[in-house]
């Protein structure tokens, strides 16, 4: 299948920073750190293929996910741009790093490692297929049948982000029956080519078991010139829990003339 035409935003001059969510999220999850990080780059937010306004298709693999992006970057009429993604957006970001003639100068990755991962998603599948659009009357009660799977209120919060109202009905914004059936290739590691040899860095959330010791030698094969840091008291979403912090970090590698 050919390369989807991403929805996408753009803030700001400067650099080009390509910035990808995770699996559920949608380009405006990124709002902080566009807002922050507009007085210094140009930063493109990106809505992933059966995520937010971007098209949707039964094919999900980071492969497919890359090309995708690959067609924007060309669109956007850039040769080299910097790229941070976070979780399924992280893998994605690694995919096309590693493939050859890149367009990423620098990478950004924020708690996720080029490994396959174990179901971490089962009760939120679980709560999101419970919620019968066409029959629902508000956003509070999707809140409360979600809460029967997901008890973490953060959580359900950022899922419902994704529900909106079309006429008499509401819908979900991501492709929720393709990311349910493609959830192994997604789970799966990404399909590295190459080593990236431009400056890397790695993000991981201080109590998040996402980024783990076992995980550095794969990391250092893939991305020689990688370095890391650890936001502590924080989860697998760094960047929403302590966004001042995460976004001063970002910029502070990005501003690295050294690297």
């Amino acid at each position: 299948m050919s390369a989807l035409k991403l929805n996408y935003q753009v803030q700001g001059e400067g650099q080009p920073l390509l910035i990808l969510h995770g699996l559920f999220g949608m380009l405006q999850n990124w709002g902080a750190q566009t807002k922050a990080l507009a007085d210094q780059f140009q930063v493109i937010t990106v809505d992933m293929r059966n995520h937010g306004r971007s098209p949707h298709s039964a094919e999900i693999s980071y492969p497919l996910m890359a090309a995708d992006l690959r067609l924007l970057i060309n669109d956007l009429g850039y040769d080299k741009v910097d790229l941070l993604g976070h979780s399924m957006g992280g893998k994605a970001a690694m995919q096309l790093a590693c493939e050859a003639n890149s367009p990423i100068a620098r990478l950004i990755v924020a708690d996720i490692a080029p490994v396959s991962y174990p179901n971490h998603h089962s009760g939120v599948f679980a709560g999101l297929k419970s919620v019968d659009t066409q029959t629902l009357k508000s956003r509070q009660e999707a809140d409360r049948i979600l809460a029967e799977h997901i008890p973490e209120a953060s959580v359900r919060a950022f899922l419902l982000t994704n529900l909106f109202r079309d006429g008499e009905h509401f819908g979900w914004r991501m492709n929720l029956a393709a990311l349910d059936q493609q959830y192994t290739e997604i789970s799966r590691a990404p399909q590295l080519q190459q080593p990236f040899e431009g400056p890397t860095l790695f993000i991981k959330g201080g109590n998040s078991d996402y980024i783990v010791a076992d995980y550095q030698q794969e990391i250092l094969r893939w991305f020689p010139k990688a370095t890391y840091k650890i936001i502590a008291e924080t989860g697998h979403w760094p960047h929403a829990e302590k966004a001042e912090l995460f976004t001063s970090v970002v910029r502070r590698f990005l501003s690295d003339k050294t690297e």
